[in-house]
């Protein structure tokens, strides 16, 4: 269990640091390259980590690369981009709460993950703190952020699965690495094309690609996938919720952002989802998913100790000796 726990901690490093994002690009980057913003982001946390982790794609791993670097970083990074300028911070962050459910259902049809109660209670009960935090902000909310942000939360919720399904003999490392390539140099191809030359850029917006970059993307994806690897989707979808909770404090704290006490009651309701959602669930691991029983397995036969009901498995080499 205290080993469980030592990998949600790791993967809650990855939700803190996305919902930190909303924050520094609204008030540190440029509003008006959406592509060069996501690209300035992706590429070079996917090429310090190609240097880290000092392998290629192979075989069907390019086209998958390709596919995942769209769906997790290139849409995703334009839209969350999109979604940053035109929300405030605690709404744009709230919405993408919407991510654990879906990556629940997708789980379910993509990679057989039968949904754990406690999981889904934890789910629902960070959904309805997302509801206080966002049906009752008194911030104008723009169709068009939504939509974006929405779109972001579908998208990346599909890739997360895919991953996880596709990816268990990949090191994470490398996984990381190749789908911010993929998609960090598809994103500065299309900057290129609709945008013309990267923007000026000041201090401070060098500071804040540097953030979002190295943090917000390299550890923060490193750290989300490992999650991935180790947790159910259903598991790690809700520790995502603790996204918008760091979206809400930092745009009251820094950015002067209203929270009204309904809405401190929708944080409060999250982080107990955020709770919920790992008691027990946090046991299952993907290797424990679906493995059939061990009574039928070769080389094994079953024996029952003196005085336990219980029966115990012995493997061939003990058979033998």
């Amino acid at each position: 269990m205290e080993d469980k726990w030592h990998w949600v901690l790791i993967t809650a490093v990855a939700p803190i640091a996305w919902g930190s994002t909303y924050f520094v690009t609204k008030q540190l980057l440029p509003a008006d390259s959406p592509l060069w913003g996501a690209a300035i982001r992706a590429l070079p946390a996917g090429i310090l980590l190609m240097l880290l982790a000092r392998r290629r794609p192979r075989g069907m791993w390019w086209w998958r690369s390709a596919v995942l670097g769209i769906l997790n970083v290139g849409a995703f990074f334009v839209l969350l981009y999109v979604a940053a300028q035109l929300l405030p911070s605690s709404v744009a962050a709230s919405i993408m709460a919407a991510a654990p459910l879906i990556m629940i259902g997708l789980a379910w049809a993509l990679a057989s993950e039968r949904p754990v109660p406690r999981v889904v209670a934890g789910a629902l009960i960070g959904m309805l703190g997302v509801l206080l935090i966002v049906a009752t902000s008194s911030t104008g909310v723009n169709a068009w952020g939504v939509i974006a942000s929405a779109s972001a939360m579908v998208m990346s919720a599909l890739g997360y699965v895919l991953s996880k399904r596709w990816a268990s003999d990949i090191p994470v490392l490398s996984l990381t690495a190749w789908q911010l390539l993929a998609g960090g140099g598809a994103l500065t191809v299309a900057a290129l094309i609709f945008e013309g030359a990267p923007p000026a850029l000041d201090t401070g917006a060098i500071l804040g690609f540097a953030y979002v970059s190295v943090i917000a993307t390299a550890l923060a994806f490193w750290c989300w996938f490992m999650g991935l690897k180790r947790l159910s989707a259903g598991t790690v979808g809700v520790i995502g919720l603790l996204n918008p909770v760091t979206g809400v404090l930092l745009g009251t704290i820094f950015a002067a952002e209203p929270l009204t006490i309904i809405q401190i009651g929708g944080v409060i309701l999250v982080l107990l989802g955020v709770i919920v959602g790992q008691q027990r669930s946090a046991r299952a691991t993907p290797e424990s998913v679906g493995r059939p029983s061990t009574k039928n397995e070769p080389g094994r036969r079953i024996t029952r100790q003196p005085g336990s009901s219980e029966s115990q498995p012995i493997s061939s080499p003990e058979r033998e000796r």
